[in-house]
């Protein structure tokens, strides 16, 4: 019962993540974009702000449940 429960809870989160990540705007565009976009993430001149700050959090809490009801659904299963 515990195990069908936390596989379900695993799939609810995981389309969950997968849609929270879709939601996210890109970054940057290209090759000098890619480089331009890793600059400014190191040193910080451009803070998210609003919704992407929204989003962003969110992807890190749904990872880190994603990860704890996987190792969970891997321990009861035994």
């Amino acid at each position: 019962m515990l195990h069908t429960v936390l596989i379900i809870l695993l799939m609810i989160v995981a389309i969950a993540l997968i849609a929270v990540v879709l939601l996210q705007s890109g970054k940057s565009s290209g090759l000098s974009g890619a480089i331009s976009g890793g600059a400014e993430q190191l040193f910080g001149k451009q803070k998210a702000r609003g919704l992407d700050l929204i989003l962003h959090n969110t992807t890190i809490v749904l990872a880190i449940l994603f990860f704890a009801l996987t190792i969970a659904v891997s321990y009861f299963d035994l």
